[in-house]
C-alpha cells in the first residue's frame, strides 16, 4: 500500500475505508457488553447490581489503557504524515513499555481498593461479594488488556483497520460463545457463575491479543518496535504523556461520572443504580459505532494534520459529525419506542422496568446534540490537541452533569438526575463547538504568520 494513501484518496472512501472495519468490530462488541450483561442478569438482580458497581473500575482500566494508546496513536500518525519514520518508531516503542508499567500498577491496586470502593454504595454482603469475586478474576487480565489495546493503536495508526477489526470481533465472539459455557456450566465445563463472566471476558481478551502479536510479527508493520529506542530523550514521553494523560482523564471521566451518580440515585434505591447500569450497558450501540467513526478519523486527522493538509482535515471532521449524528437519530428512535423491551432483557421485575422506560426516553433527548462533542474530541484528540479535548469532556462529564443531577434530584427526584444527561449535553455541545473551532481557526492564524514571514 502507498504510504500517502492517507492525504491522496478522496476522504469520503478513505474515512469509510478505515472506520467501516472499526464500526462493525464496536458492533460486535456492544453486542458482547449486552449478551453479557443478559447472561449475568440471569444469576440474579444482585449480580448485575454488583457489574453495575465494578463497571466504573473497569472503566478506569480500559480508560489508562485506551487513553494512552491514543496518545501513541496520535504522534505516530503525525511523525508518519511528517515523513519521520525514526520518530515514528520511537513512539511505538516507548509507549509500549509506558504501556506494561502502566498496567502492572493497576492491577494489583484495582484489586486493593475494591473491597472499600463497593461498600462505598451497597451495604449487602450479597452484592459486595459477588462483586469480588468478579473483579479479582477480571482484574488479572489487566497487562492482556493494555498491551492489546496498544497494538490495536500501532495497527490503527498506520491505517489497518482491516486487522483490528479482525482481532476485536474475534475475541468478541469467542466471549459470547464462552459466557453461557462458564456461567452456567454446559458440557464438561463447571458452573462458575459470575467469575465463569469475568473468565470469559478474560480469555476473549488474550485471544484478541495473540492475534495481533502473530500478524505483528508475520507480516511487518511500517512501524517497529526496537530495544534501541526504549532509552532515549525526554521529549518522547512528554510528547506522548501530553496527549495520553488528557485522552485518559477524558475516557475516565465517565467512571468519576458514574459513581456519583450512584452516590446520588442510591439515596432513593438500588433500583435506580440497576437501571443506570443498564442504560450504560445499552448506550454502548450507539457511542461504540459512533466511536468507530472517531477511531477511523483520528489517524486520517493526524496524518493530514501532519502533512499540513487542513482542508482536508475539516472535510473528515464534518463527515464523521453528519455520520455521529445519524447514529444517534436511529438510538433517539428506538430508545422512544421500546425502551419496556429493552430493559426487560436485564431484569422482570416491573418497578425496575418502569424506572427504566422512563430514564430511556428522558436520557434519549440528548443523543443527537452529543454528536458535536464525541466528534470534536476525537477530533482534538486526533490533532493532538488533548487539553482542548479534556475541556469538552470534563464539562460532559463532572462540569456541568454532577451539580445538574444534583439539583435536579433536590426538585425531581430520581428523574431529575436523567433529564441532567440531556441538558449536560446540550450546554456541552456548545462548548464543544467554539472549542474546536477556536483550536482549528488558532493553527490557520499561525500558518499564515509563518508563510507571511517566507521571503
Amino acid at each position: 500500500m502507498d504510504e500517502t494513501f492517507m492525504k491522496e484518496k478522496p476522504v469520503l472512501p478513505l474515512l469509510l475505508s478505515m472506520a467501516l472495519p472499526m464500526v462493525l468490530s464496536m458492533l460486535v462488541n456492544s453486542l458482547y457488553n449486552i449478551v453479557d450483561s443478559f447472561f449475568v442478569a440471569q444469576i440474579g438482580e444482585d449480580a448485575m447490581t454488583a457489574l453495575s458497581l465494578v463497571y466504573p473500575v473497569q472503566n478506569f482500566i480500559n480508560a489508562v489503557g485506551i487513553g494512552f494508546g491514543i496518545g501513541i496513536n496520535a504522534v505516530i500518525a503525525f511523525y508518519l504524515g511528517a515523513g519521520d519514520h525514526a520518530k515514528a518508531d520511537m513512539a511505538a516503542t516507548q509507549g509500549l513499555l509506558f504501556a506494561v508499567i502502566h498496567s502492572v500498577i493497576m492491577t494489583f491496586g484495582c484489586i486493593a481498593v475494591m473491597p472499600v470502593f463497593l461498600r462505598m454504595f451497597t451495604s449487602s454482603e450479597t452484592v459486595i461479594d459477588l462483586g469480588m469475586r468478579y473483579s479479582v478474576i477480571a482484574f488479572s487480565f489487566t497487562i492482556i488488556i493494555v498491551l492489546g489495546v496498544t497494538f490495536e493503536k500501532l495497527f490503527q495508526s498506520v491505517g489497518s483497520m482491516k486487522v483490528t477489526m479482525i482481532s476485536l470481533m474475534c475475541g468478541c465472539i469467542t466471549n459470547i460463545i464462552l459466557d453461557p459455557v462458564l456461567i452456567f456450566g454446559l458440557g464438561p465445563f463447571p458452573e462458575m457463575g459470575i467469575e465463569g463472566a469475568a473468565l470469559a471476558t478474560g480469555i476473549g481478551q488474550t485471544l484478541t491479543l495473540v492475534i495481533y502479536l502473530v500478524i505483528y510479527f508475520v507480516r511487518p508493520i511500517r512501524v517497529r518496535i526496537s530495544r534501541q529506542y526504549l532509552i532515549s530523550g525526554r521529549k518522547m514521553a512528554l510528547k506522548l504523556y501530553s496527549i495520553g494523560i488528557p485522552a485518559t482523564l477524558n475516557l475516565a471521566l465517565p467512571s468519576i461520572l458514574i459513581s456519583s451518580l450512584n452516590g446520588i440515585l442510591g439515596a432513593y434505591s438500588e433500583v435506580y443504580i440497576l437501571v443506570l447500569g443498564i442504560y450504560y450497558k445499552l448506550q454502548t450501540f450507539l457511542y461504540l459505532p459512533a466511536n468507530g467513526f472517531v477511531q477511523g478519523m483520528r489517524p486520517l486527522i493526524g496524518y493530514n494534520y501532519g502533512a499540513g493538509e487542513h482542508k482536508r482535515v475539516n472535510q473528515i471532521y464534518n463527515i464523521v459529525l453528519g455520520m455521529s449524528g445519524l447514529i444517534m437519530v436511529l438510538g433517539t428512535i428506538i430508545c422512544l419506542m421500546i425502551p419496556g423491551p429493552l430493559m426487560s432483557l436485564f431484569t422482570k421485575t416491573p418497578e425496575t422496568i418502569r424506572a427504566g422506560e422512563t430514564a430511556l426516553r428522558v436520557i434519549s433527548a440528548g443523543f443527537l446534540v452529543s454528536a458535536v462533542s464525541v466528534t470534536s474530541s476525537g477530533a482534538l484528540e486526533g490533532l493532538g490537541k488533548g487539553t482542548p479535548s479534556l475541556i469538552v469532556s470534563l464539562c460532559r462529564y463532572i462540569v456541568v452533569i454532577i451539580p445538574a443531577a444534583f439539583l435536579l434530584s433536590e426538585f425531581f427526584g430520581p428523574v431529575g438526575v436523567w433529564n441532567a444527561f440531556w441538558v449536560t449535553e446540550v450546554i456541552t455541545a456548545v462548548i464543544a463547538f467554539f472549542v474546536y473551532r477556536r483550536s482549528v481557526v488558532m493553527d490557520k492564524n499561525k500558518l499564515t504568520k509563518a508563510g507571511s514571514g517566507v521571503k
